[in-house]
């Protein structure tokens, strides 16, 4: 890897999932859903400091953001709007779809829609399912998604994971349903396997020079756009410690937080990055009106 390559300037979506550091799925067995509103919530300042570091960049991205959180803090939702900003759907209780019956998955997916777009007065068209929830087990979710009105998921991560993932779905953006497209999280396909290059907790353990060459890679080689995800809980190493968690899920949740914002201000220079509607939607045939 040369990290003087020069990196092909396809515009890249970047993406923020929109949670507080105690609704981690990880944290679940620990933290009671009923406990959520007595916590310390930290993730109205972290979304401003995100928001403040794409200013500075001229850098648009899109928010996957969760109803719960928006109910809360919906001046935040409208700070992210007039920036010009992708607002789109996490569900609203981060309650994973492959835990969910097809019924109370449509609910939640609906409330959603239904919360972000009253309080920023514009368009839902995105969804992303918490965990990367949706696998070969629930594919009835992007029957859900369509029938609620999304245009979009980006749910689907083709790699082997103990938390989830689907390793043989299609590595890029296609139509699931009609009218519905599937972008899946980025991956590099490498010695017959295809390896995470696109955020989250991979991009704090790899050294970035990896994390680097994996998204060069897929622009340069494949000629495809990539996607790129994060958390707000990821740039605070200030957010308190949850006690009692395995030491695989702390060592997962808490490494190298401390050098993430100075990791994403050295990669929003290095590529160029847009929103998902923007990056991907022009692709989608436009839905005819049944009227």
């Amino acid at each position: 890897m040369n990290a003087a390559t020069p990196v092909l300037r396809l515009t890249n979506a970047l993406t923020i999932d929109v949670e507080d550091y105690f609704q981690v799925s990880a944290f679940a067995p620990h933290i009671a859903r009923s406990e959520w509103s007595l916590r310390e919530c930290r993730v109205e300042r972290n979304v401003n400091c995100i928001l403040e570091m794409l200013a500075d960049t001229d850098t648009k991205a899109t928010f996957f953001t969760l109803g719960w959180i928006a109910e809360r803090y919906p001046e935040l939702v409208r700070h992210i709007v007039r920036e010009g900003h992708e607002l789109a759907s996490h569900g609203y209780g981060h309650e994973r779809a492959s835990d969910q019956t097809e019924a109370a998955f449509f609910a939640d997916i609906q409330l959603a829609k239904i919360v972000l777009e009253d309080l920023a007065d514009s368009e839902v068209a995105g969804y992303r399912a918490p965990s990367f929830s949706i696998g070969s087990g629930n594919l009835w979710a992007f029957d859900c998604l369509a029938r609620a009105g999304y245009r979009y998921s980006s749910s689907v991560y083709p790699i082997r994971h103990d938390h989830y993932g689907m390793p043989d779905a299609p590595r890029f953006a296609h139509e699931v349903r009609p009218g519905l497209m599937e972008i899946p999280i980025t991956t590099l396909r490498l010695f017959n396997r295809n390896l995470p290059s696109s955020g989250g907790g991979y991009f704090r353990l790899l050294p970035y020079a990896w994390s680097r060459w994996m998204l060069s890679r897929v622009n340069g080689h494949e000629k495809q756009a990539g996607v790129f995800y994060f958390h707000p809980w990821e740039i605070d190493p200030g957010q308190p410690r949850i006690e009692g968690i395995s030491g695989k899920t702390r060592f997962r949740h808490y490494f190298n937080i401390d050098r993430m914002e100075g990791r994403l201000t050295q990669l929003l220079g290095d590529f160029k990055w847009g929103r998902m509607d923007r990056v991907f939607l022009d692709r989608l045939p436009q839905r005819t009106s049944d009227a």
